[in-house]
């Protein structure tokens, strides 16, 4: 059988493995992203003078306590919001159904509030079980055994996996790297590099991005006083990854609460400026300065590439998606650059063989 398609037999298996075990995949996953963004701060460490095992250990407890503080400050506040936001539904509901129907009605002449009124029975129905989801989710694990100890197993393995991750991760390298074939380890050693600087460079920076527009667009939004500025932001800058994703899902979502909650122009105006600052930080200082053009992902390669790796993949796709792409992107160029130097794109002679 040629090489060829020995290399296709080998990604189709590879693909259905990962399909077959996506359950399971999460925590290794996060363990992997912990350990390649904690990789470069302790070969830093290292060359500082401390040990492996020690610039390890520094740097992963770090990155816990980072997480740990973060989670203990801000999922609270969220959560407090969260449960705020679903107690103003049934006043958004009348407000619709008293102001903004009759006017569409009588704009299109169409006749809409029958619709509108059965929607409305649905979500009046069933409102106020949103509030009670996530007890009803813990009771139902607390009687379910296995599926608690199955979620804190995930939950206690991301730790673990990832401090061995880190500890091994320039022995796995060296050791993916003796396993090439001779002919193609330089090639392939120096793709791989490039598609490290690419990955470095977008975990790195998008993360970093994320975090920032998350915290202008929350600071703003509770500087200017309007309720769930602080869950508006932070939901804002995490799908801020897909451009203009969540600048507009954020200043639609703003706007709507502003409204309802101020009834006045100038508020909106400010929520407007909030979102503009952001949208200026990250166009003019944040993404050049963090990502440049080492990417080189168009925005509607990367709302395919999300959109591609959910409907395979499902959330783990998602989270896959991005950096597969990039990956793909260095491949590409590698190989366009392989054609253009090809004598199948530039041969003199072609013209006289076809004549």
């Amino acid at each position: 059988m040629p090489r060829q398609w020995w290399a296709i037999l080998i990604g189709a298996a590879l693909l259905w493995l990962l399909s077959a075990l996506q359950p399971i995949l999460m925590p290794f996953f996060i363990s992997l992203v912990l350990a390649y963004l904690g990789d470069p701060v302790a070969d830093w460490l290292q060359r500082r003078g401390l040990s492996r095992r020690l610039a390890v250990s520094v740097v992963f407890i770090f990155m816990l306590l980072l997480i740990v503080l973060t989670a203990l400050v801000v999922i609270p506040l969220v959560w407090r919001q969260l449960l705020q936001l679903i107690d103003i539904i049934p006043v958004v509901i009348n407000w619709l159904q008293g102001n903004a129907i009759p006017r569409i009605e009588q704009w299109t002449d169409y006749d809409i509030s029958t619709d509108f009124e059965q929607i409305r029975a649905v979500i009046f129905g069933h409102w106020r079980e949103a509030s009670t989801v996530a007890a009803q989710v813990l009771g139902q694990l607390s009687r379910s055994g296995m599926a608690l100890a199955i979620w804190i197993a995930n939950l206690l393995l991301i730790p673990v996996v990832s401090f061995y991750m880190l500890l091994d991760w320039d022995r796995m390298k060296r050791a993916l790297r003796e396993l090439l074939p001779r002919a193609f380890e330089p090639t392939v050693t120096r793709l791989a590099r490039e598609c490290d600087e690419v990955l470095g460079a977008f975990l790195r920076g998008q993360l970093i991005v994320m975090l920032v527009l998350g915290g202008v667009y929350a600071i703003g939004l509770s500087l200017l006083g309007v309720r769930f500025g602080l869950l508006i932001g932070l939901m804002a800058g995490l799908i801020s990854i897909v451009p203009y994703l969540g600048a507009i899902t954020g200043i639609l979502t703003a706007e709507l609460v502003t409204f309802f909650q101020f009834q006045a122009m100038w508020p909106m105006i400010g929520v407007a400026g909030v979102f503009l600052i952001g949208h200026l930080l990250e166009g003019m200082v944040l993404q050049p300065l963090l990502l440049g053009d080492k990417i080189g992902l168009h925005p509607v390669a990367v709302i395919f590439a999300v959109m591609a790796g959910g409907q395979l993949f499902g959330f783990v796709g998602i989270l896959l998606a991005l950096p597969a792409a990039a990956i793909i992107m260095v491949v590409l160029r590698h190989l366009l650059a392989r054609y253009l130097d090809s004598a199948l794109y530039d041969n003199p002679n072609a013209d006289d063989s076809s004549n």
